[in-house]
């Protein structure tokens, strides 16, 4: 009887839980919706402000071209809702938050928060650094490169996704230091480990930027010298948020020895 009643109390637990979560995603596509339709009878302009750079380097005059028959409507939604999932991250990580917090102790609040913080900043700050200062120096770069006889004009579509790619690779390039300091304080790997393997990991960056940026060495740099250094900043920063995230049992052993 017991044993069913534990049973009982299991699934409503997890039927509570699944509820909770429910709950959390509605909220959260919600505020990301309104966003989207608050943005939507700007999502022209807000192309424009994407395709920025690439226009800046064209020759004067030039335009890019759109090929398919929707094509120019498509693509600037797509673009805003993005922007729109960016404005409402610092709401969709809280509902995120909202949801493990309970289920903490008090120094996995310490480990997390931070984490989720900082991870979300890193990641902005990457597509930013994208953004204003690689598009400025690639784009006039490959443009400049181009023959004479040929007339870039390049295509919306193509160009969206080159774009999202970089701003994918550089985003989780920033996020570096948050995974060297997981490594660390999980215990998945020594912070001495990491710091013998870092001839290794120079050699990674620069093959990780030839495979994802284009064909230039200055947008292959561009990526691969902030991953180094990134890297070097979360084995600087590793130890210091391992011992402020320390469980209190793990305080009074580390003072023992």
């Amino acid at each position: 009887m017991a044993e069913e009643n534990n049973q009982a109390g299991t699934e409503d637990t997890f039927i509570s839980h699944l509820i909770e979560l429910r709950s959390r995603i509605v909220k959260a596509s919600a505020v990301v919706l309104v966003v989207f339709l608050c943005m939507m009878p700007f999502a022209a302009h807000i192309f424009d402000v994407l395709a920025a750079p690439m226009i800046h380097a064209l020759p004067s005059g030039s335009k890019m071209i759109a090929t398919g028959v929707i094509t120019p409507f498509l693509i600037p939604i797509k673009v805003t809702m993005m922007v729109a999932v960016l404005v409402s991250l610092p709401w969709v990580l809280y509902q995120l938050w909202a949801f493990v917090a309970p289920g903490l102790y008090a120094h996995e609040k310490r480990l997390i928060a931070p984490l989720v913080v900082s991870s979300s900043m890193l990641f902005v700050i990457g597509v930013a650094f994208c953004y204003f200062f690689v598009f400025g120096v690639v784009f006039p770069f490959i443009n400049n490169f181009a023959p004479k006889s040929v007339s870039v004009a390049p295509d919306i579509d193509a160009y969206v996704d080159f774009v999202l790619t970089m701003f994918v690779a550089f985003g989780v390039t920033f996020e570096v230091p948050v995974i060297v300091i997981v490594l660390v304080r999980m215990g998945l790997v020594p912070l001495q480990k990491l710091k013998q393997i870092r001839p290794y990991v120079i050699v990674g960056a620069f093959v990780i930027a030839a495979v994802v940026t284009p064909p230039d060495i200055m947008s292959q740099l561009m990526l691969a010298v902030p991953l180094v250094l990134l890297y070097e900043v979360g084995l600087l920063v590793a130890p210091i948020f391992e011992r402020a995230t320390r469980a209190p049992e793990e305080a009074s052993s580390s003072a023992a020895d």
